[in-house]
């Protein structure tokens, strides 16, 4: 629950890679309930933070210059009517060759902010990549520099951010932040969000 203290307290870094607490994880299992509303306090707490007037992020306004990011670590072994494209009618060379990084089933993402138009699906291939393109070229990184996945991507996500401003709408759910920080706090070290290696 870091982030939610993070984001009250003014306090929240420039990038922020937030992973749930186990038991608030969406990964289908015992703790499956809590996953929905775990993303969405996080939202909302982005989205409603008034400007800050201290800490780190003094005079920030968090939905005016925030993007949220919401992706899955596998695609869950859920169906999906889009068959994954094979390694060998891909294109390989010396330094892309999709036999050791290839596109598996789709995971879904979605991207949130105040330049994100409501209901905008983009159907371009994105990879997990994407993700630290789209971060490299916000602090001018130079592409490709942050590791195998950044080197291989040859996309990012651009195009989630071509709207005019919107203000933000607070995304109901069944349990707020205060049940993360409260009630439902974690207890004790962290459970792993994904463990189904435990089982090999």
């Amino acid at each position: 629950a870091d982030v939610l203290n993070d984001i009250t307290n003014c306090n929240l870094p420039s990038v922020s890679w937030v992973i749930p607490n186990g038991s608030w994880s969406d990964h289908a299992g015992a703790n499956d309930q809590y996953g929905p509303s775990w993303v969405t306090a996080v939202i909302n707490a982005i989205g409603t933070n008034p400007t800050c007037t201290k800490g780190i992020d003094n005079g920030q306004a968090f939905w005016q210059n925030t993007a949220i990011v919401v992706t899955w670590d596998d695609w869950g072994g859920w169906s999906d009517n889009q068959p994954p494209p094979m390694a060998s009618a891909l294109p390989c060379t010396s330094t892309n060759c999709q036999g050791d990084y290839q596109y598996g089933f789709r995971v879904p993402l979605v991207v949130v902010s105040a330049y994100t138009p409501q209901g905008y699906i983009n159907n371009v291939p994105h990879d997990f990549g994407s993700i630290l393109r789209m971060i490299e070229g916000i602090y001018a990184i130079p592409e490709g520099t942050l590791g195998v996945a950044d080197a291989r991507a040859t996309t990012d996500l651009v195009e989630f951010f071509q709207g005019p401003f919107r203000s933000y709408t607070t995304v109901p759910a069944v349990e707020p932040a205060s049940f993360f920080l409260g009630a439902g706090a974690q207890k004790g070290a962290p459970v792993p969000p994904d463990n189904d290696g435990d089982d090999d």
